[in-house]
């Protein structure tokens, strides 16, 4: 279903524009933590975590802190794994290359991991990316994340820096994602769009799309 209250002009496919989305539970079905845990045989304690911290009911750098100490000693090789359980919700390749045909670019910023991420990125010719970086010693886990964590702030800013990259202005920018930490860069895009999301970001996105789309975003353009 969509939601269109909002009654400013919409991004336009006629002109560049810029794409940016979360990952896990939007470009991908899965969250990559939650088959982290899973993998370590764990998974029912952390996607319980993870399900409050997208709620926004805990602070997503404690609760990512804590999730990941959790897979201390788990080796490098389940990332392997985890890449190829994951799939690319449905019509999120076809957004891609129609935003590409259109001149747009296409960019991603997740809580996850860029072990999983620069390879996803990859297979859908993303423009840009960035993730959370996980720290190994000797081929296994250590349970600490490398350098700073993506937080709301770090997708609203990285929104912002590719749009004056590009020279683009926000209102040729589109944000989706279903997480609380998503909603600083739905609400600053021109095109602000909660996909499938938790009811928090329901209720405070101008527009909702509740079918497993990605290709119904463009619904939403001039």
């Amino acid at each position: 279903m969509l939601n269109q209250e909002s009654s400013n002009a919409a991004p336009t496919l006629s002109r560049p524009g810029l794409l940016v989305m979360d990952v896990d539970s939007t470009l991908i079905d899965e969250e990559v933590i939650d088959e982290l845990g899973a993998a370590a045989g764990i998974g029912e304690r952390i996607a319980s975590v993870t399900a409050r911290a997208m709620n926004g009911e805990l602070d997503f750098r404690e609760a990512l802190r804590a999730r990941v100490a959790l897979l201390e000693g788990m080796s490098t090789s389940v990332f392997d794994e985890v890449y190829h359980r994951v799939h690319f919700t449905n019509g999120a390749l076809a957004l891609i290359d129609e935003l590409h045909g259109h001149g747009w670019k296409v960019g991603v910023v997740s809580g996850g991991f860029h072990e999983v991420v620069d390879r996803l990125a990859e297979d859908a010719h993303l423009d840009y990316w960035i993730a959370n970086r996980l720290e190994s010693a000797d081929g296994r886990l250590t349970g600490r994340v490398l350098g700073d964590i993506v937080t709301k702030t770090v997708k609203l800013d990285s929104l912002r820096a590719w749009s004056e990259r590009m020279g683009v202005p926000m209102a040729q920018t589109i944000a989706v994602g279903d997480g609380a930490n998503d909603l600083p860069m739905i609400h600053a895009a021109g095109l602000g769009v909660a996909f499938c999301a938790k009811p928090r970001v329901r209720e405070e996105a101008p527009h909702c799309l509740d079918e497993r789309d990605l290709r119904k975003v463009l619904d939403y353009l001039q």
